[in-house]
């Protein structure tokens, strides 16, 4: 463990205004949900497709496995690449795991059979849940507090933007007049490979988090990169708050389960029960989006497309609209009103499908409406899990929540809706809507219960760094100054 640090690099990046720096950061960070988008947009757009005898021949239950594969590559890209961004940092990482994404998709595109189909799903997964984990700590401590809530929720919002473009795309290389289906989902999945380079060449650009380099030991280099960002503001700024850190190790998984559970047990209930009820409600409706509408509504599988774009609209402007109201309302509030009505709605809608009283577009409408709140509620999972537990074991603690959450609420879910569907039976997949909303429901009440008041605190004032000490103490305390 090295001497303590006196520093005010965390304060000086919380008073500075709006800039173009944080512009570079959303756009080259966010880009992650772009692509994620996109990637579980084809598969439910091309879903239809993939069972046909010219392409992979594959069944619906065989398409929820892929689905199911994706998510458990993800599980595990988010445990392994996020112990590797809290040990050496977050850029490092969100370079690496774009590269990973990059292959892989590319590989999906090449797959010729049930067993490459799977195994890529699997390791593109493994990208994505990588970037989760190092982008999403990135942001937070790049981004200052007064803004944190909305444009975290912005950025997961933009997920929806790769959305649309999955639909757009998979619609129009799927037409016999364009490639058919035979190429056209092939392509689809290539597009992401193809984007990434150019992403990967703006991230280049972004530097590593001067939080992290200074609970490192790094405080030049921090220093040095905090006076760049400030070169750059043209506002007078006051005086910065300092604390003092007394750099040490990072921590492994077992340690930070133990941080978590001896420290901040309610913090880790508020966390599982958000992440766990959002990656239900997602995984089990969206995976399968694509088989709904043809199995039970008759629609072209070249048309899904179109019937997403809605659906997409809906769920990206809910983080958009409401995004702000978790600065200036709340986090308890908003994360318990977003919860409960996309649970309400979802279990509405599921009454109307069982009653067989919608169409391909009302459904496609009201799916719209109940995802408006469940995209906002899901953003603020993420956001909530990545600003409530310290500095030292941000990234590992997202990768973790995110792990079992998904792991419990949504590794299953495609698989098991994919059986639903296939059976043709309205009332066993109503059974599935049911589920997904009443755990919507019941994380609102546990939101707003156990809800942390984070809005416009910094990070520090959150959650203490583990490696901090207080004044006239030694280096061996923990605890904020």
């Amino acid at each position: 463990m090295s001497a303590p640090i006196e520093t005010d690099v965390p304060a000086r990046l919380d008073r500075l205004p709006w800039m173009r720096f944080h512009w570079l950061v959303v756009l080259s960070l966010g880009i992650t949900w772009v692509l994620d988008g996109l990637e579980v947009t084809i598969v439910s757009a091309v879903g239809s497709v993939l069972e046909e005898p010219e392409t992979l021949a594959l069944s619906a239950s065989d398409i929820g496995l892929a689905g199911s594969a994706y998510v458990g590559g993800a599980i595990l890209g988010a445990l392994f690449f996020g112990h590797l961004a809290d040990r050496h940092g977050r850029k490092r990482l969100f370079l690496v795991t774009l590269v990973v994404y990059v292959l892989a998709s590319a590989a999906t595109a090449a797959s010729g059979g049930l067993r490459s189909f799977v195994l890529c799903r699997f390791v593109t997964g493994m990208g994505i849940g990588g970037e989760y984990a190092a982008i999403n700590s990135a942001i937070d401590e790049l981004i200052p507090a007064r803004h944190r809530g909305f444009a975290d929720l912005a950025i997961n919002g933009s997920y929806w933007l790769g959305t649309a473009l999955g639909a757009v795309v998979s619609s129009s290389l799927l037409d016999p007049r364009v490639l058919g289906h035979a190429l056209g989902w092939r392509a689809a999945f290539g597009l992401g490979a193809l984007l990434a380079p150019a992403i990967l060449f703006v991230r280049r650009v972004v530097p590593e988090s001067p939080r992290w380099l200074v609970i490192r030991g790094r405080h030049t280099e921090a220093a040095r990169i905090v006076e760049a960002i400030e070169a750059g503001s043209p506002a007078p700024r006051p005086p910065a708050a300092r604390i003092r850190i007394s750099p040490r190790e990072a921590h492994g998984l077992l340690g930070v389960a133990r941080v978590i559970v001896r420290r901040y047990p309610r913090r880790a209930l508020l966390g599982l029960s958000l992440m766990i009820a959002q990656a239900f409600f997602y995984n089990a409706i969206f995976f399968t989006y694509g088989l709904t509408l043809t199995r039970f509504y008759g629609v072209l599988p070249e048309r899904v497309g179109a019937y997403i774009l809605p659906f997409a609209a809906g769920n990206f402007l809910g983080p958009v609209v409401l995004g702000r109201a978790f600065d200036a309302v709340g986090r308890r509030a908003m994360i318990a009103t977003t919860y409960v009505a996309s649970g309400t709605l979802l279990l509405v809608t599921g009454g109307l499908f069982l009653g067989g009283s919608l169409t391909a577009t009302t459904q496609t409408l009201m799916w719209a409406a109940s995802f408006f709140f469940a995209s906002a509620a899901a953003s603020s999972a993420y956001l909530t899990v990545s600003e409530v537990f310290p500095i030292e074991i941000r990234a590992l603690a997202i990768a973790l929540f995110y792990a079992i959450g998904t792991g419990t609420g949504g590794l299953v879910a495609p698989f098991v809706f994919g059986r639903l569907i296939e059976s043709g039976d309205r009332s066993e997949v109503f059974g599935g809507y049911a589920v997904g909303a009443l755990l919507m429901i019941a994380a609102g009440v546990v939101g707003w219960a156990l809800g942390v008041d984070a809005e416009r605190k910094s990070l520090e004032e959150v959650a203490p760094p583990l490696s901090a000490v207080p004044e006239n103490a030694g280096p061996d305390r923990a605890s904020m100054h």
